[in-house]
C-alpha cells in the first residue's frame, strides 16, 4: 500500500481538497480505458493516479482563493 508523506504530497501550496479530487478524477478515468485500466495491473487505480501525481505526470491547477484552506 502506498503511503506518502502528506507534506510531500502538499508541497507546491496544493490544498487537500484539490489533492484529492484531482486524484479522485484520474483514478476514474483509469478505470473507464481499458488500455490504462491494464496498464496498471494489480495496482489500486487510485494508487496508479496518486504515483502519476508524485512523478510530476498529473499537475493539478486550482485557484488562488482556495490555497492553503
Amino acid at each position: 500500500m502506498l503511503n506518502p508523506d502528506l507534506r510531500e504530497l502538499l508541497k507546491n501550496n496544493t490544498s487537500r481538497y484539490s489533492l484529492v479530487i484531482a486524484v479522485a478524477k484520474r483514478a476514474r478515468t483509469i478505470a473507464e480505458d481499458p488500455i490504462l485500466n491494464e496498464k496498471c495491473g494489480t495496482e489500486k487505480q487510485v494508487s496508479y493516479a496518486l504515483e502519476e501525481f508524485l512523478d510530476g505526470k498529473l499537475e493539478i491547477k486550482e485557484p488562488e482563493e482556495i490555497r492553503n484552506i
